[in-house]
């Protein structure tokens, strides 16, 4: 799911959020893509998927210092928990996110 209201989707979420910065043109971003497809619909009631593209978003990313991508960011309660920078395969997400 694309971000449509940070705040909304991420701080205030009631599961833990798992946020994919990422651009159209970025090879390993489009390699993970399918792997958090999978993570959506296999965990989609224990974790919420939130993609933000950093070409239009440029100020999210900056606030969150985004400067190499893919990088994901794990929220729970509103609070950064782990962030980690570059592809990663499913059973790896699955244990980073303790599922």
């Amino acid at each position: 799911m694309e971000v449509k209201n940070f705040k909304e989707d991420v701080l205030e979420a009631n599961l833990p959020v798992l946020v994919d910065f990422y651009a159209d043109w970025c090879g390993p971003c489009k390699m993970v893509a399918p792997v958090l497809e999978e993570l959506e619909a296999e965990f989609g009631d224990k974790l919420k998927i939130v993609k933000i593209n950093v070409d239009k978003e440029t100020e999210l990313a900056q606030q969150f210092r985004v400067v190499t991508i893919p990088t994901m960011m794990i929220f729970e309660n509103g609070e950064l928990r782990d962030s980690f920078v570059g592809y990663r395969s499913k059973e790896e997400l699955v244990e980073l996110l303790g599922l």
